[in-house]
C-alpha cells in the first residue's frame, strides 16, 4: 500500500534539555487504522502535535499526502483532520454552524449535501439545530469528530478518543472509527487503552519515554510476542506442584483442580506436548484442558518492563 505519512528522525527537545521525541521513524499507510500506544507522558500526543502543525519539531521531517509539513503547511494542513482529547468548542453555537464554519476556514466552498452526510454519519442530522451546551459528552465528541471532516481531509488523527466516556460510548466509538476506515480515511489513534488497539487497529506502534518501541501489524504482533496459559484441569486435585514439573515452571491454580503453565506461541507443541506426557508419567490425569492468548496488554507491560530493566 502506498504511504500517506512519512516521518523521518523527528525529534522534539525543550529548553530545559527534556527530550519528548527522539529520532522516531513511522510510515503510515493510506487507508489503515494505526494505533500508537504508550503511558501517559510518552509522546504521543507531541508526535500529533508536530505532524498537525500545532507543535514545532527540533529536528527530522514529517511529509504528508506528500506535502512536507515545514515548506507546504498549507497543503499538509489540508490533508489533516485533528480531533484533540479535550473538548473545545464555542458552547453557545449551533452543532450544524460549527461545522460549516470550520470548512469554511479550510478554503472550503459551502456544500450542504456533504455536511448533512457527516452529520448524518455522526448521527448529529436531528441535533443539527442544538447549541453545543445542550448536548451531552458523548454527542460533543460526535461533533468534535464532525468539525474535523468537515473539509474532507485523507487523514484523521483521534487523540485519545475515548478518554473519560462511558464503556457503552466507547464501543459506539470504534463501530463509528470502523465506518469512517471504510470510507477510505486513514486513521492514526492514540490511546492507553490497549483493548481500543486490539479491536480497531490494523497496526499497533508503542512508544516510551519519546521513542517508537516497536511498529508491527496487530496480529503478526500477538503472534511474535504473545504467549498463551494452558490451564489444565486436573482428575484429582493436588497439594503441591511435583519436582518433576519444575522445569516447565507450572503453578497450582484452583485450588489444587488446574495447572497453570505459560508458553511461547513458537514452542507450543514441543512445550505442551512433553508437559502432557509428563503428567501422564507421574500418573496425574486431567480432565480438561484451556488455553488463553496473551493480550496486546500482555505485550505492552512486557515490553515497557524489559525497556525500564535494561
Amino acid at each position: 500500500m502506498a504511504s500517506i505519512i512519512e516521518i523521518k528522525g523527528l525529534t522534539k527537545r525543550y529548553a530545559s534539555g527534556f527530550e519528548a521525541l527522539k529520532g522516531v521513524d513511522l510510515t503510515i499507510e493510506e487507508g489503515e487504522i494505526f494505533a500508537l500506544l504508550g503511558p501517559n507522558g510518552a509522546g504521543k500526543t507531541t508526535m500529533i502535535s508536530i505532524v498537525c502543525g500545532i507543535a514545532r519539531a527540533t529536528g527530522g521531517s514529517v511529509t504528508v499526502a506528500g506535502h512536507d509539513i515545514v515548506r507546504d503547511y498549507r497543503g499538509a494542513r489540508t490533508a489533516i483532520g485533528l480531533v484533540p482529547q479535550e473538548l473545545s468548542t464555542d458552547q453557545f453555537e449551533r452543532v450544524i454552524d460549527t461545522v460549516n464554519f470550520s470548512r469554511g476556514l479550510f478554503g472550503k466552498p459551502r456544500n450542504d449535501a456533504y455536511v448533512e452526510k457527516v452529520l448524518r454519519d455522526l448521527s448529529l442530522w436531528d441535533k443539527r439545530h442544538s447549541k453545543i451546551l445542550e448536548l451531552s459528552g458523548g454527542m460533543k465528541r460526535r461533533v468534535m469528530i464532525a468539525k474535523a471532516l468537515s473539509h474532507e481531509p485523507r487523514v484523521l488523527f483521534l487523540d485519545e478518543p475515548t478518554a473519560g466516556v462511558d464503556v457503552e460510548l466507547r464501543r459506539d466509538m470504534w463501530k463509528l472509527i470502523g465506518e469512517l476506515r471504510q470510507t477510505g480515511v486513514t486513521i492514526i489513534l492514540t490511546t492507553h487503552y490497549i483493548e481500543e488497539a486490539e479491536e480497531m487497529a490494523d497496526r499497533v506502534g508503542v512508544i516510551n519515554k519519546g521513542e517508537l518501541m516497536l511498529v508491527e501489524d496487530k496480529t503478526a504482533l500477538m503472534k511474535k510476542l504473545g504467549k498463551k496459559t494452558l490451564t489444565v484441569v486436573l482428575a484429582e486435585p493436588i497439594d503441591v506442584v511435583p519436582a518433576d514439573l519444575a522445569e516447565w515452571g507450572v503453578t497450582l491454580g484452583g485450588e489444587g483442580h488446574e495447572l497453570d503453565y505459560i508458553f511461547d506461541t513458537q514452542a507450543e507443541r514441543t512445550g505442551v506436548s512433553s508437559l502432557l506426557r509428563k503428567l501422564g508419567d507421574l500418573g496425574i490425569g486431567y480432565k480438561d484442558l484451556n488455553t488463553r492468548q496473551s493480550s496486546l496488554e500482555d505485550i505492552f507491560v512486557s515490553l515497557v518492563h524489559q525497556e525500564k530493566a535494561a
